[in-house]
């Protein structure tokens, strides 16, 4: 495996166990990958764990020596002594990780202690985590992919680490978009009660993602790590998701179709229309068409019309994955979305032009300003040089 391009421990986190026991500190450690980045909280008897499994698996211990543990003081009550120990730990990490040397960062231990998948593909039993399908799994439970448990609020602390979590949450959407689309399309009701459950765990999960962005977005505006533009830009991203989130909430919230009903009553395909959808062509010799959905850019241009052959959805474009799995009211409703996405991008790109059209007008008044300036500036030149004129004059009669 590769090394990390980075590997950083910024920030540190005060972690009170709920059972009441002795607080602790966790050090937010942040990979940079080429293709993404995500955090990784660990305390200090996790790094001793990982020095003694190097020091075995190896039979050397790595360039750089694990910082001594404090008896006398704890991290807790100690800002200093937490800096230089985060200090310590960061360069440790990077004697590991950077070094051509790649002793220690082949080892499991390594591995599992950065929740990254083995190089045979097979599970690091000894830490509880596995790979399913690109997703990390910590003692059964799935996780999500940007870190473990609560470090998604130290992801959400970095301006890098943000975009991949927004990215998270995106993709929670689209997980809540497609089994809504399985719900009412499902012909039994077990199918139906299991994609209505899968959608709204993944809109909890949007929802607990959204807080955490929020909160990360304060602390990085508190903390002046992103100029006025970036957290503008960021704010309109937040909006959006929880726009679509609480749209996609309330399509979760009513009731799914029963199979008994009509599908034009139900405003839901039938299995003809359905096959139709999903071939070449429709029955009547017509190309079926799909709008785009990515970008904020290209959008529905018509709504579903239900024809006997198939329905026609704008562009002739290919049908993308947020399409496939929805009924007519399914890409109503996200075309409904979409639009409104792009009336806030547009407000925004307003904004930013009003803003535009201030400051060239700010800088033209000044600049008239500077030119009377000058043009007064002269005048003032002007006399004194006939005033000096004189003078010389005089001084030469006397």
């Amino acid at each position: 495996m590769a090394p990390p391009a980075e590997i950083s421990i910024p920030t540190t986190s005060i972690f009170s166990p709920p059972d009441g026991s002795k607080a602790y500190t966790l050090y937010n450690i942040t990979l940079r990958l080429p293709l993404r980045s995500f955090v990784v909280q660990k305390r200090y008897s996790d790094f001793a764990g990982l020095h003694a499994a190097l020091v075995s698996l190896v039979g050397a211990p790595p360039p750089e020596p694990l910082p001594a543990k404090s008896w006398l003081r704890s991290t807790v009550s100690s800002p200093e002594l937490t800096e230089d120990r985060r200090a310590g730990l960061e360069r440790y990490l990077r004697a590991v990780a950077e070094p051509p040397d790649r002793r220690w960062r082949d080892t499991p231990a390594w591995r599992a202690f950065l929740n990254l998948p083995s190089s045979s593909g097979t599970s690091a039993s000894a830490s509880g985590i596995s790979m399913d399908s690109g997703a990390f799994r910590v003692d059964g439970a799935r996780l999500p992919a940007i870190g473990l448990r609560d470090a998604n609020a130290a992801a959400a602390s970095d301006p890098g680490t943000w975009l991949d979590l927004h990215r998270e949450l995106k993709g929670s959407l689209h997980e809540a978009l497609v089994a809504l689309g399985r719900r009412d399309n499902a012909a039994e009701n077990s199918a139906r009660v299991e994609a209505g459950a899968a959608a709204k765990r993944a809109l909890v999960t949007a929802g607990s993602l959204l807080g955490t962005l929020q909160d990360g977005l304060r602390v990085l505006k508190d903390g002046g790590r992103l100029g006025d533009g970036e957290l503008r830009r960021r704010r309109d991203l937040l909006e959006a998701a929880r726009v679509e989130r609480d749209g996609l909430d309330r399509l979760s919230s009513s009731m799914a179709p029963s199979p008994g009903s009509s599908a034009a009553g139900a405003g839901m395909a039938s299995a003809g229309e359905r096959a139709a959808l999903l071939s070449p062509s429709s029955g009547d010799g017509h190309q079926q068409q799909f709008g785009g959905w990515g970008g904020g850019g290209a959008g529905v241009n018509a709504v579903a019309v239900a024809r006997a052959g198939g329905r026609v959805l704008g562009a002739p474009l290919p049908e993308t994955e947020r399409t496939r799995e929805l009924d007519n009211a399914g890409v109503l409703q996200l075309q409904r979305e979409q639009m409104r996405e792009q009336d806030q991008d547009v407000e925004v790109l307003a904004g930013l032009v009003r803003r535009q059209r201030e400051m060239g007008l700010a800088i033209y008044d000044e600049v008239n300003r500077h030119i009377d300036m000058l043009d007064r500036t002269n005048e003032d030149a002007d006399v004194l040089g006939r005033k000096l004129g004189v003078a010389k004059d005089r001084v030469k009669r006397l």
